[in-house]
């Protein structure tokens, strides 16, 4: 049913082209129930593609001219280390370069035996939300806690989908299909070849193995398995 249908208007030449005014002048005529919700569900359909429009726009802006997201932190366990950007400093950036196109942020966390599931939600001012989810494992590495290792994964998962979300996950991570890929597959291939030990090659394959597979990165699950076996039969 076109405009022309929902709003007869017999002393006006043009049909107002926003909902909203169509409603109005149907409230003012005195149209029944029926006329008057077809219009409130055509209103509400324009609006969600207006916001939706706004949110495209803005997002496309912040792309245009994005945040720079450097690794502010080094990790060291044994003869391992390597550089990444932690959450807050991910925030930080990201936060001030959204807000400027009316965009914020948050997260929504589940949990089930098995996964944690870490959903980012952008959203902006006019009303429209896209949501980038990720979900892994607790990383039982180290001598956490249960809730030290949840809160761990949760908090690995909040960084890479605000990346993923914003599309700052190729500078940080490549995005392949909405997946950040992992970002210092390099850096661990080459600790896994320098492993001095069968023991310590193991501790460093599984914390780097449980990154790709939070990540859903298949590419870089199969090469590090590939480094393991290799530098294992050169230990051996």
């Amino acid at each position: 049913m076109n405009t022309q249908e929902l709003a007869v208007i017999p002393d006006q030449a043009l049909v107002p082209a926003n909902p909203s005014e169509l409603l109005r002048i149907a409230v003012t005529q005195g149209a029944d129930i029926d006329k008057l919700e077809k219009l409130m569900e055509l209103q509400l359909r324009w609006e969600r593609n207006e916001a939706h429009k706004a949110y495209t726009a803005a997002i496309n802006a912040f792309k245009a001219n994005p945040p720079e997201i450097s690794k502010n932190k080094e990790v060291k366990f044994g003869q391992t280390a390597y550089k990444h950007a932690t959450l807050d400093h991910v925030c930080d950036a990201i936060t001030a370069g959204l807000s400027k196109h009316g965009i914020s942020h948050r997260w929504k966390v589940e949990q089930d035996k098995e996964w944690i599931k870490v959903t980012c939600i952008l959203t902006h001012v006019a009303g429209h939300s896209e949501e980038t989810m990720l979900q892994g494992a607790s990383d039982n590495s180290g001598s956490k806690n249960p809730i030290q290792a949840i809160g761990s994964t949760v908090t690995y998962l909040q960084r890479y989908t605000l990346l993923a979300a914003t599309g700052l996950a190729a500078a940080n991570g490549d995005n392949d299909g909405g997946s950040p890929k992992m970002d210092d597959i390099s850096e661990r291939l080459e600790f896994i070849a320098n492993c001095n030990s069968v023991s310590e090659l193991q501790s460093v394959f599984a914390s780097a193995y449980k990154d790709a597979k939070a990540l859903n990165d298949q590419a870089a699950m199969k090469r590090l398995v590939e480094a393991k076996d290799k530098r294992k039969r050169e230990l051996q």
